[in-house]
Parts: structure tokens; sequence; C-alpha cells
């Protein structure tokens, strides 16, 4: 039997490099999958690519409670329930020091991986399953402090925050709450932030964020869906409350 059979799950930033390949092994798996991103345009781009029946689609702007609810209640009303919440989108910000951080840039990181995360479970729990998962996207950067991303950095530790609260009180009910805490992922996430450092080469930036990584290289967005799967799985049952890190070994150091 698949891993997912029967399951319903909804994957937000699903246009992206990570939410797009999980939900290719979700619906391998036997999933059927809805897809929340910000633009039509790119929504429409994956479920090309996907090409699969079980896969449907909802635009929303994960920081607006009432388009959480919208891609929540869409979901139960094009396939009947929530077993699996993929609690994914996020954005970068900018890299610079705090003394020059644009206020409304920090405001905005903060309003869509804080809030966005936060208005997620609020909306998703009371239509999930009983013994359910939610996996919420952190980063290595929500377990330590790296300099000129203070907004990333600070939005991503507040994840933790969200997550274990919700493992709390999702536990009588038996839904599993859990947050990723990918290294640097081989994306335009990256790319953006390699650029942001210096514009001149950011090559360079690469190799040198690799060079702080003992297994000496990025992420593979298929890497992370992978433990994403894991997590969504019954294969994770007695797992609850807990910092999945898939860093390379950044964190050890």
């Amino acid at each position: 039997m698949k891993k997912l059979e029967n399951k319903v799950a909804i994957i937000t930033g699903g246009a992206g490099s990570i939410g797009k390949i999980t939900a290719k092994l979700f619906l391998e798996d036997g999933a059927k999958v809805m897809l929340v991103d910000l633009t039509e345009e790119a929504l429409k781009k994956a479920a090309q690519e996907l090409n699969n029946p079980n896969l449907k689609y909802c635009v929303a702007d994960v920081s607006k409670s009432k388009d959480v609810e919208s891609y929540v209640n869409e979901t139960v009303k094009q396939f009947g329930k929530v077993d699996v919440f993929f609690n994914n989108a996020g954005i970068e910000g900018v890299v610079k020091p705090i003394v020059d951080y644009p206020e409304e840039i920090f405001d905005k990181v903060i309003s869509v991986n804080v809030k966005g995360i936060w208005l997620g479970n609020k909306y998703a729990l009371p239509q999930m399953n009983d013994g359910g998962s939610i996996i919420m996207t952190s980063s290595v950067a929500g377990l330590l402090g790296f300099a000129n991303l203070s907004a990333y950095v600070t939005s991503k530790h507040a994840v933790v925050g969200i997550m274990r609260t919700t493992a709390i009180e999702a536990a009588p009910r038996k839904i599993r709450v859990n947050s990723v805490h990918p290294a640097p992922v081989n994306n335009r996430m990256m790319r953006s932030i390699e650029e942001g450092t210096s514009a001149e080469d950011p090559e360079e930036v690469k190799k040198q964020f690799e060079a702080t990584i003992p297994l000496g290289r990025y992420a593979e967005p298929i890497e992370i869906a992978k433990l994403v799967l894991f997590l969504a799985s019954d294969d994770s049952q007695y797992i609850t409350g807990t910092t999945q890190v898939i860093d390379g070994g950044i964190s050890v150091q």
C-alpha cells in the first residue's frame, strides 16, 4: 500500500521548488493534493508539469486570513477532508545588516513567514482529520544566527514557537506537528540570497556557503521533500513537536 493512500494534503508555497517536488512525491504515494501559492500563473505551470488528476490548486496570499480560510475550505470542497498540511510558504526578504534593513520588508517577511504559518495552522486544524500531520518549513536559520538576514532568521525562529505550541494543542487529537530545518537549498531563494550578498560574484558566495557545510554542498529540493513525505506518512506516527534538521551538518559545528 502506498504511504499516503486515501490521504488529502495541502501544500502552501506549492509552486516553489520544495513545494512542487513534495507534491510530486505525495501524488506518487497515493495522496490527493491541493497546491496553494500567490499567483495563478505559477500554479498553472506547476499543475501542467505535475499533470495528475488528483491535483488541484488555489490562489491565496497566506498572510490574509480570508485567503487562508478559503484554501482550506476549497480543499474540503474538492476532496472532502484534510489529512496532511505542509505549511511551507515563505520568502527571504533582502540581505542587509539590521541597521540598514528596510522596515517595510521586515514587516512583509514577518507577515508571510510568521503570520502566514500561524494562520495556516489556525484554519487547517479544525478541518483536519484526527491522526493527521502538520509539517512546517523553518530553516537552519530557525536554529542559528546568520548575519544580514535578520528578518528571515527572526521569522524562522518564530516558526519553531508556533510548531511547539500547535504540537501540544493538537496532541489530544493525535495530530502530529513538526518543523523541518533545511540547510541552504539549491533553488531560487538561495540564488536571491547569493546575489543579494554579492551581485558581482554570487558564485563565490555559493562556494563560501558550501564551505560551511560539513557535507560540502547545498541540499537538493528532493531531499527536503523526502523528509516531508516521511513526516506526512504514518511511518512518523510517534514523532511530534520536533525540529527535524536536514542541514548537511551545519548545526553540529
